[in-house]
């Protein structure tokens, strides 16, 4: 199999573990940095170039789109797309993830159980924002932000504050979402397939906007109840994405998806539950691969025939005026 990895660079450690997996079951790998593909279209032919030289086409390709070159990396998970090659995560999927409301809505909207959440523009009446969601600590979440460099957790009505007044003061919007204080009930479960692989807990620190939900957090392995492992699988289903890290709330035994991330890390998960993630996706890649349609060459459509080209229709004579 020909796999290609778009990703940013090949240093980056979920994507090194993905090229290592792949090749280790004796797969061709190429890592393409999105930002360095040209892509070409003229009516009649697709192309893609790569660094001037034109991309032989691969027999999937995994997207690891970057947050910062979000709208670009998606042009070109999209034109491969066009020209036939299986795609891991279609770029209609990947932007249904990063849209952090909309994906809440349409969660919500098929029965899957999301927190308490409110969008806003402005700070308003922030006692009355807090209410509408359990009361503090609440999650902070700046739209259109890094997957996870986008998102703070406040614990006091002082820090929030401070928060939105940063956010907002910069012009973006946010979600003011609800959060449990209790460590261990949050969840991070990685979604592979349709199938809930393996999953761990976060335990974030508390009280410091300088730090998101992952930085500086703990990860410790957990084993999934059944409806966690539900809820999980038909998130990623919803959103489409083939690769996930759906993210929950353990309320009182049940589940409340908050998150669903398209480019999920490999490494501190791996760590942490002390278990392979790379090859199960590159497995994955190999069935799409034999289940697809092979891709198609992106050379000129061939031109008509003379037995294909419709007959001319005969000119109506004009009839004479009087």
């Amino acid at each position: 199999m020909r796999l290609t990895l778009l990703s940013r660079s090949v240093s980056v450690p979920s994507t090194a573990r993905l090229a290592a997996a792949a090749r280790a079951r004796g797969h061709s790998v190429r890592v393409l940095d999105p930002v360095q593909v040209e892509m070409h279209l003229d009516g009649t032919r697709a192309q893609l170039l790569y660094r001037r030289r034109k991309v032989a086409l691969p027999d999937v390709v995994l997207p690891r789109i970057a947050q910062s070159i979000t709208t670009y990396g998606l042009a070109v998970v999209n034109q491969f797309g066009m020209l036939g090659v299986p795609v891991m995560n279609t770029a209609s999927a990947i932007a249904q993830a990063r849209n952090k409301m909309r994906c809440l809505q349409l969660l919500s909207a098929h029965g899957i159980s999301v927190p308490a959440t409110v969008m806003a523009r402005s700070a308003g009446d922030l006692k009355a924002m807090v209410r509408l969601v359990g009361g503090v600590p609440v999650l902070v979440k700046l739209l259109g932000g890094a997957d996870d460099r986008g998102v703070m957790v406040c614990e006091t009505l002082n820090s929030l504050e401070a928060a939105l007044e940063a956010i907002l003061g910069l012009g973006h919007n946010l979600l003011v979402q609800e959060y449990v204080r209790k460590a261990g009930r949050d969840v991070r479960v990685l979604v592979v397939g349709g199938k809930a692989l393996a999953a761990v807990r976060r335990r974030p620190r508390m009280n410091r906007l300088a730090y998101t939900l992952n930085r500086g957090a703990r990860f410790e392995r957990i084993t999934l109840t059944e409806a966690q492992r539900r809820a999980a699988a038909e998130a990623a289903r919803l959103i489409g994405l083939e690769v996930a890290a759906v993210d929950m709330l353990d309320v009182h035994g049940h589940p409340k998806v908050f998150e669903v991330h398209s480019s999920p890390g490999l490494a501190e998960m791996e760590k942490a539950v002390g278990q392979d993630l790379a090859t199960p996706i590159v497995v994955r890649a190999e069935q799409i691969a034999r289940e697809r349609p092979p891709a198609l060459d992106p050379s000129p459509l061939p031109a008509m025939s003379r037995r294909q080209r419709p007959a001319p229709r005969p000119l109506k004579r004009a009839r004479a005026s009087c």
